[in-house]
């Protein structure tokens, strides 16, 4: 089987391999033969060490596919089933699956330090516990969600994480006000995707926020009303809030130094949503005056801040009502022997979502 492989932290490439087996089949899971993964930022992060994975890995976690084999005790699912990679199941049972916080639930975490994976060389793990840069990947049942037949593979795949995480940081987290104003720092995928959900709930000034101009551009034609470099940002808020700031910010980079751009960039009473991935060792500096003077709300959304399951299914009935573009997200697509061009694509930001087609 195909996949591809980071053998060490710190490396940026990988290698396409095709002596790799998906492992650990059994009852309670399923193996998934992947058709389409999106590549998301938090492969890259991954894969540098920003977010911590055991190495090596085979990254992807943005899936979707058909299932090839089900295990005993497995219900509800069946051969030849398309579904989406769920990368954060939710048990059911844990304290945060009780009070309602399923994108809190733990039990998903714990997969990433098993093995998904082995080649003649060793065990080979899956990055948070799936490795959709893959033919096939074995996973919890749970991590197998159904869609239907009228959902392609490759949007399925970019509601798994990107969509559902910049949507419901907007419609969840933020529950953005009408008429409104709001300003996102970084417009890849996630961040076009929260761009759409404000829009949705009716933000009256929309404003993107990123370095690259093409992404900026995109950023106009998914619902943004205007779109400044971060040099601009300090202009666009004296010019549309009277120097006060937005009403709402989101932090779509993960960066300590964007977080605090945001920051300022928030009104008094104002909400700052951080949706970025960070480092553990990137801290946020407040002095304890402006967090009490302000009362600026900071709000971190973890994967979208809500039931994901129903995420996904708001997400596929906003798209076919044609309330939200996922076609246009996808701006590259590459086969897997070619990843190395999809990663490049991502680093110079000329992509809002590569879909690798495997």
């Amino acid at each position: 089987m195909r996949a591809a492989v980071l053998h060490e932290t710190g490396q940026d490439k990988l290698e396409v391999l095709d002596d790799v087996e998906a492992v650990g089949f059994g009852p309670g899971k399923v193996k998934i033969r992947v058709r389409a993964t999106g590549l998301c930022h938090s492969d890259v992060s991954a894969m540098n060490g920003v977010l911590p994975q055991p190495a090596p890995f085979v990254p992807g976690h943005e899936g979707a596919g058909e299932i090839v084999d089900v295990g005993d005790g497995v219900g509800g699912l069946s051969v030849g089933q398309r579904v989406l990679v769920c990368w954060l199941p939710a048990c059911g049972a844990c304290p945060s699956c009780k009070r309602g916080q399923t994108q809190l639930c733990l039990a998903g975490f714990m997969n990433a330090g098993t093995p998904n994976f082995k080649r003649p060389g060793g065990d080979v793990f899956g990055f948070a516990g799936t490795g959709t840069f893959a033919e096939e990947v074995v996973v919890d049942a749970g991590c197998a969600v159904p869609i239907p037949d009228d959902v392609p593979f490759d949007i399925a795949a970019l509601i798994g994480c990107g969509v559902t995480t910049g949507l419901g940081s907007a419609i969840n987290t933020a529950d953005v006000a009408a008429g409104s104003s709001v300003a996102v720092i970084g417009c890849g995928g996630v961040g076009i995707s929260a761009i759409q959900g404000a829009r949705l709930k009716g933000a009256a000034q929309i404003v993107a926020v990123d370095p690259v101009a093409s992404r900026r551009e995109a950023a106009l034609r998914f619902g943004a009303t205007e779109a400044v470099s971060p040099d601009e940002l300090g202009d666009a808020k004296q010019r549309i809030t009277a120097g006060e700031g937005f009403d709402y910010v989101f932090e779509v980079v993960g960066k300590s130094a964007t977080a605090r751009t945001a920051y300022e960039t928030t009104r008094r009473g104002g909400t700052l949503v951080v949706v970025g991935a960070g480092a553990m060792d990137d801290f946020l500096q407040l002095n304890m005056f402006e967090l009490f003077f302000d009362e600026k709300r900071i709000l971190p959304s973890m994967y979208g801040g809500g039931d994901v399951l129903a995420s996904y299914e708001r997400a596929i009935a906003l798209w076919r009502a044609g309330r939200i573009d996922l076609e246009s997200l996808i701006t590259h697509r590459v086969p897997l022997a070619e990843i190395n061009e999809a990663l490049d694509q991502m680093r110079t930001g000329s992509a809002l979502r590569t879909c690798i087609e495997i």
